[in-house]
């Protein structure tokens, strides 16, 4: 009886744990170090940088190259992608 009750104790931290990890991961993709701009209608899904009229936060975005959704490029590469906007554009 002791084993099973330090195993549901063991599995209760890690999952609290984990709780917590992505907790602290939630909000804003961090400023780049470089030059950027953010770009509009390009984020894959999961991969934007930060939230949108439907999403809290960075990567969660459901669905591809959504019109609100954002991420970071290098300044000047925006209008070089293929439906990239430096506005955001109505899904």
């Amino acid at each position: 009886m002791k084993t099973s009750n330090a195993l549901l104790m063991a599995a209760a931290s890690a999952a609290l744990g984990l709780v917590a990890i992505n907790a602290a991961n939630a909000g804003p993709a961090a400023v780049p170090k470089y030059e950027s701009e953010k770009c509009f209608g390009v984020a894959a899904s999961g991969a934007n940088d930060c939230q949108t009229a439907t999403n809290s936060c960075a990567g969660t975005v459901t669905q591809p190259m959504q019109g609100d959704a954002w991420i970071y490029v290098p300044a000047g590469v925006c209008g070089k992608i293929s439906n990239g906007s430096l506005e955001p554009k109505k899904s």
